[in-house]
């Protein structure tokens, strides 16, 4: 499931964008939904640092202190896959716009054939090659994996650290495990890492360190698969074996 919010400083506008993508969700059967609309860019950069969010579809002239490049700007630092999507009148800003990583820029008037293009566009570009997303509580969520520095088991629950924030979930490590990429190493009976997020490794205190000082650990039952597999690639134990390891 895609969660798609919107931004434009016309309400009208923000009303017929939306009826015109639910539309081609529900035409489609594609698996998205708008979990938020506003004309505020302020109350979009908070409702971003807070909730899961796929795809941002905005205006470039937002009557506001912070336009829609600026806005592009700070939710491209929050999160690095959120896909940004501009519909404006202002073409002249097309080039500055694909700076930020602009899936598509689509000039004003906005037609329900060139919308429909992008968003099949969209889906089909999530769902080329391997997975892009890890998708939590029975599909409702779903987080951009490279986003995922390790997941931690806390009782019933686990514990999603990403770049941006952290998801609590209840389910269990080996329902997971099924859908998690390969770069995804258990570490610890506790503790699955993703290796390309990995900062340091202190193999004497048995300490994985990545950014902002967090930290996991290492189980002694699994150190050596681990170093075979974060030195060589080896995944054929990734997690096999281990289910009772300590």
């Amino acid at each position: 499931m895609l969660n798609f919010v919107l931004c434009d400083d016309s309400q009208d506008a923000i009303d017929r964008l939306s009826k015109m993508l639910d539309s081609i969700i529900i035409q489609n059967r594609l698996s998205g939904q708008i979990t938020f609309s506003t004309k505020n860019p302020f109350e979009l950069l908070k409702y971003v640092k807070t909730n899961p969010v796929n795809v941002v579809i905005l205006d470039i002239d937002l009557n506001n202190e912070i336009d829609g490049l600026k806005l592009a700007e700070s939710i491209r630092k929050q999160d690095k896959n959120t896909y940004i999507i501009f519909i404006t009148g202002h073409l002249e800003f097309g080039l500055v716009a694909y700076k930020y990583k602009t899936f598509d820029y689509i000039p004003k008037p906005l037609t329900a054939k060139r919308f429909e293009e992008t968003i099949l566009r969209l889906f089909e570009d999530v769902s080329d090659g391997n997975p892009k997303y890890i998708r939590l509580d029975n599909n409702k969520t779903i987080i951009p994996e490279n986003s995922v520095k390790f997941i931690h088991k806390d009782g019933m629950k686990l514990v999603f650290t990403t770049d941006t924030r952290n998801y609590e979930v209840y389910n269990s490590f080996n329902k997971i495990e099924s859908i998690l990429p390969r770069q995804f190493v258990r570490c610890h009976k506790s503790y699955i890492v993703n290796l390309d997020k990995i900062n340091d490794i202190d193999f004497s205190t048995n300490m994985i360190s990545f950014t902002k000082n967090e930290k996991c650990y290492i189980g002694p039952k699994y150190k050596n698969n681990f170093m075979e597999v974060f030195n060589h690639g080896n995944f054929t134990n990734n997690y096999d074996s281990f289910d009772n390891a300590e």
